[in-house]
């Protein structure tokens, strides 16, 4: 796997958290803003998920598994649309509360695939 796209994408992904986060905080729904926001994040997994599978077309061989670490790739990738999608339905601040949570576990799960990996040594 590419580390620098992990850590991009686990990057983003806390932003999204923290400006999410603050929305919940000041009692605020999502806003358009907040929805190109998780575009971009989910943009993000979308090209660690291709360069994932484009690495195991290749003979990359993830330490963890093949369909573990696909399964946290297409996890990675579904984490924030679902969380938007919600968001959509609760339209208070919980919903942004929602979508930080989704962030911060989209962040958390790019350690994970890391690990899955290899650590970068595959």
């Amino acid at each position: 796997m590419l580390t620098p796209l992990t850590v991009a994408v686990a990057v983003a992904a806390l932003a999204l958290a923290a400006w999410c986060g603050f929305a919940a905080y000041r009692d605020q729904p999502t806003k358009d803003r907040h929805f190109a926001g998780m575009a971009l994040v989910t943009l993000l997994a979308l090209v660690q998920l291709v360069v994932g599978v484009v690495q195991l077309a290749r003979g990359g061989e993830p330490d963890g598994g093949t369909v573990v670490f696909v399964s946290y790739l297409l996890g990675v990738a579904a984490c924030v649309p679902a969380v938007g999608f919600v968001s959509l339905a609760e339209r208070t601040r919980w919903g942004s509360a929602t979508v930080a949570a989704g962030a911060v576990v989209m962040a958390v799960l790019q350690v994970r695939l890391y690990d899955v990996w290899g650590g970068g040594h595959g």
